[in-house]
């Protein structure tokens, strides 16, 4: 796994991706496949993130607002 992520991580180099955005799609991209290992529960995620419920529903707001073409709320 390891040598995959390092392959992945000097694809990300290679195309000078961010650092800053390289986290971001990583974590949006870990949370999202908990969230699916767990059927969509938010609670059960949570916790196996180790963060709190609130936490994560903040991070996914966060990640919807971010996305390209999309809008924050004013």
């Amino acid at each position: 796994m390891r040598e995959s992520l390092r392959a992945l991580v000097k694809e990300m180099v290679r195309h000078d991706i961010p650092f800053d955005v390289a986290k971001r799609e990583f974590e949006r991209l870990f949370v999202e496949e908990v969230i699916s290992a767990h059927k969509g529960n938010q609670s059960a995620a949570a916790r196996s993130l180790g963060i709190h419920r609130n936490t994560l529903s903040k991070k996914l707001d966060d990640f919807l607002a971010n996305r390209p073409g999309v809008r924050a709320a004013s």
